[in-house]
């Protein structure tokens, strides 16, 4: 098992989307590119959700980007709860630098069935140290 957001589990993510195929995404989670700069103690780990995925480096297509900290990227990653993102957007923990809009679509986007079913993959696959 990758511990999260180490390069080896970022490889572990692309490999497990490769051989889930086609996600089937809803149009606002299809058309989404976020970046995304995550404090972990000392240093800070420049990724990007994009194609419905979690991608190494930041992506130059991205019109937003979120400034978070590393559990609470867990958390968002573990359960993926509307509530708790809102309210760690509205508590700070969350902070949006660019275009709000793609945020706002989040709201009312369902992962497919075939997204679901991958990232249940990648939390049994993930360590969380």
């Amino acid at each position: 098992m990758a511990v999260f957001l180490t390069d080896e589990w970022f490889e572990q993510v692309a490999e497990f989307g490769k051989e889930a195929g086609e996600l089937n995404l809803p149009p606002a989670l299809a058309d989404m590119v976020i970046n995304l700069k995550v404090a972990d103690g000392e240093q800070n780990i420049q990724a990007n959700f994009s194609d419905g995925l979690l991608h190494r480096d930041l992506n130059s297509n991205a019109t937003t980007t979120l400034l978070l900290d590393r559990e609470t990227l867990q958390s968002i990653i573990t359960d993926f709860d509307m509530n708790e993102i809102m309210g760690a957007f509205m508590g700070g923990q969350i902070r949006v630098e660019g275009d709000m809009s793609q945020l706002m679509a989040l709201q009312t986007a369902r992962p497919s069935p075939e997204q679901k079913e991958l990232f249940k993959r990648i939390r049994s696959e993930t360590t969380m140290a």
